[in-house]
């Protein structure tokens, strides 16, 4: 199964959303305005930011501790 990476920003929201994978999930408060995407067993899924524009104003760089691996399909 192929995994893609979902980047969504909404100009007029000023939300900044990333998704990891396709189902159905919760969304969990991390810190201000900051939320991470759960599946039914607690994995990552996705995150969420909130007023992303006021935030990379200062901020070039931001960390989340995310665990997995890659994997190399030879061909």
């Amino acid at each position: 199964m192929e995994k893609r990476l979902k980047v969504w920003f909404d100009l007029e929201g000023d939300m900044l959303e990333i998704g990891f994978a396709k189902r159905k999930g919760f969304m969990k408060g991390i810190g201000e305005d900051m939320f991470i995407r759960l599946d039914q067993k607690g994995e990552v899924i996705g995150f969420t930011i909130l007023n992303a524009t006021k935030r990379f104003e200062k901020v070039k760089e931001i960390r989340l501790p995310l665990k997995g691996k890659l994997i190399h399909l030879a061909k």
